[in-house]
């Protein structure tokens, strides 16, 4: 919600904005003993075969990879029968292929995965622009084995063994990260979901560092699909609104 900030002095601002520095740093030390602490979590060998459908064939798990180490697979809601993706999934979406572009020189491999046959969201990739990599694991336990995809037009909640995944519609979305060894052995390293995917919308980061931050009402209640917004001719401002259907 949008709060007006105090009006004081350059002196007094600079004093609040010494003050608040210090608690950035330590957020900042607490958020890489964070990572250390995630990087250490154990990881579990997946022993089920997986099978994608993909724009060049049938790929294995390990295929995904595409000859590098760690494969991190965000979970796409597009269901069977949808003719377009959540929209919080496209507003994140939305921030992969600039990432990707340093990832897969970095050991990573980044794509997407949904339960929806392969020829229902490829239209909806190319209306989005999108370059990155996404595949269907339909007819698979793939999204029902790590909780995002439950029985069809359900709203419910699936229990992943350490927290509880939303599911609107018979999908959730989340990210899950795999390492694979020299042998091609692959194990499942991470997975989170709901709100543990926001450090991954780049946007998010900019908006906190407004006056207004989100300016929302609910979680992300504003976000629309990129080619969704419309914006007034107004010269001195914005009216972001829903386009028609």
């Amino acid at each position: 919600m949008d709060t007006t900030p105090d009006v004081v002095t350059r002196e007094e601002w600079i004093r609040a904005r010494k003050a608040l520095l210090e608690k950035e740093k330590a957020h900042l030390r607490a958020g890489d003993a964070l990572t250390l602490e995630r990087q250490s979590l154990p990881m579990v060998r997946v022993d089920k075969s997986y099978r994608f459908d993909t724009e060049h064939g049938s790929r294995t798990l390990l295929e995904l990879f595409d000859g590098r180490s760690q494969l991190m697979v965000y979970h796409f809601m597009f269901g069977p029968g949808w003719k377009q993706g959540c929209d919080g999934c496209s507003f994140l979406a939305d921030h992969f292929d600039g990432a990707n572009l340093h990832l897969r020189h970095h050991d990573v491999t980044l794509v997407a995965v949904s339960q929806a046959p392969l020829a229902e969201f490829l239209p909806y990739k190319r209306r989005m622009g999108w370059r990155f990599d996404w595949f269907s694991s339909y007819g698979t336990s793939f999204n029902f084995d790590f909780h995002v995809s439950a029985a069809k037009d359900s709203v419910s909640k699936t229990d992943a063994g350490f927290t509880s995944v939303h599911i609107s519609a018979g999908e959730g979305h989340g990210i899950s990260v795999f390492r694979r060894d020299a042998e091609g052995a692959v194990f499942h390293t991470y997975s989170t979901y709901g709100r543990g995917v926001d450090p991954l919308m780049g946007a998010h980061a900019f908006l906190d560092l407004t006056p207004k931050g989100r300016n929302e009402n609910g979680v992300m209640d504003w976000v629309r699909r990129h080619d969704e917004y419309q914006v007034s001719g107004h010269s001195t401002c914005c009216e972001i609104t829903k386009a028609p259907a």
